[in-house]
Formats: structure tokens, sequence, C-alpha cells
């Protein structure tokens, strides 16, 4: 038992010497676990994930992301917003709140449900979002931004509507961004692209899709963007 603790003890502070680490209230459970301390609750332990994320984000492509979308709304195009699923909610608040607080010309494809299922029924779900960039005449001054845990992949067939999506975007040389947790086709497409840090593979998907609420409302309140105050911070 006493060399198992040893061995984890090691094991944390190998990982702190590893270049750009830090200590992280994640390193400090487990290092606490090894020394025979309780362990963590679940709740502290999903909680000492997400912080452990956080620190983690690139915030250099967050910048990146801020600068890509205002150039968007500068050049008079709009921005598409794309989800499946939890990400399909995201896109639908994120468009309220890029339009009334940003000032943008926004929509997202999971907001008409009459259409959206007239085309996967006609058409099939691959091409769903395709057709309709295709029936909005999407042009190059215009951006499309991808809410997405595994951001599409075409050969392991997941998302592959996000993937056609983004195909034809490019074709119409649009901007493509992203919010994603492990990349995929959306990263290999976009011009900024913020990935989700991974804490635990067992937690992949609620926490890109917790953080990616985090990251899009950080956009929206970012000074290069907001035009409007928000209801509450106006309220004295």
């Amino acid at each position: 038992m006493a060399a198992d603790i040893k061995h984890s003890i090691v094991e944390t502070l190998a990982d702190r010497e590893r270049p750009g680490s830090s200590f992280t209230n994640l390193d400090l459970a487990n290092l606490a676990t090894a020394l025979g301390g309780p362990s963590p609750s679940f709740t502290e332990a999903f909680l000492a994930e997400s912080i452990d994320i956080l620190q983690r984000l690139d915030t250099q492509e967050i910048e990146r992301l801020a600068t890509g979308l205002n150039t968007v709304r500068q050049g008079g195009g709009r921005l598409f917003i794309l989800g499946v699923g939890g990400s399909a909610g995201h896109a639908s608040h994120a468009v309220n709140d890029f339009r009334k607080i940003c000032g943008f010309e926004a929509y997202a494809p999971t907001d008409n449900v009459s259409e959206l299922t007239a085309r996967v029924n006609d058409e099939g779900w691959d091409t769903c979002f395709a057709g309709w960039l295709e029936g909005s005449k999407i042009q190059s001054r215009d951006g499309v931004l991808v809410f997405s845990v595994g951001g599409g992949n075409r050969e392991k067939n997941v998302s592959v509507s996000i993937v056609k999506a983004l195909e034809t975007a490019s074709k119409a040389g649009a901007h493509i961004f992203g919010i994603v947790g492990r990349g995929g086709f959306t990263r290999q497409a976009a011009e900024a692209c913020v990935v989700i840090p991974t804490a635990s593979p067992e937690r992949v998907t609620p926490h890109t899709e917790g953080l990616c609420a985090v990251v899009w409302h950080l956009l929206v309140s970012h000074p290069l963007l907001q035009r409007d105050r928000t209801k509450w911070e106006s309220v004295k």
C-alpha cells in the first residue's frame, strides 16, 4: 500500500514538472487521495475538472474567434450557428444573444423545425444543414459557428451533417468558427476554433457542452462584440 501511495505521489509530481503544467484542484484531489485522505465527492471532482479545463483554455484562440466574428459583422455578413442535441439548444440561445447583445444577423437551422424535419425526411440527415445553408444562399462574407462535442467525423460516421455543412460553407468562401470538444472536422476547417480540453474521458460531453456555454457567453460579453448592455447589468 505504501508503495502504491509513493507511486501516485511520484506520478503527480512528475506531471507538475512537465512544461506548461501547473497544480490544479484536480491534482490536489488526486494527491490527497494518494496520501490516504478522504476521496472527493462526485460534485467536488466534477467542479475540480471544470476548473482544470478553464485554466487550460486557449485564450489567444478565443481572442482570434472574437476578432473573426467581428470581421463577419463589420462586413455585413450573417452568422449561422450549427449544433446537434444539447448543442442545438445552445445554438438557439446563442442566436438570441448574438442578435440582441451584439447586433448580428444570426440564425440557427434547428430553430425552424418544419424545414429541418422536411429536409431530414426528404433528403436525409447528413445533408440537412448543408441544404439549409444553400437555401440561405450562404456567401463569402457570412460566418458559420459550430457547437459540437466531436466536431464532426465522416470516417466514424459522427455528425456528418456538420461535416457536409462546413464543406458547403467552405465552397462559398464563408468564415468558419467552432467551439468543440474533440476538434474533428470543425477544427480542420475553421479559421478559429476553441477546443475544450479533456479532464475526464468519462465526462467529455457534459464538460464540453457546459463550458461551450461559458465561452460563447464570454464572446457576446467581449468588448469587441458587445453593443448593448444586458438587462440586469443596466438595472439600478
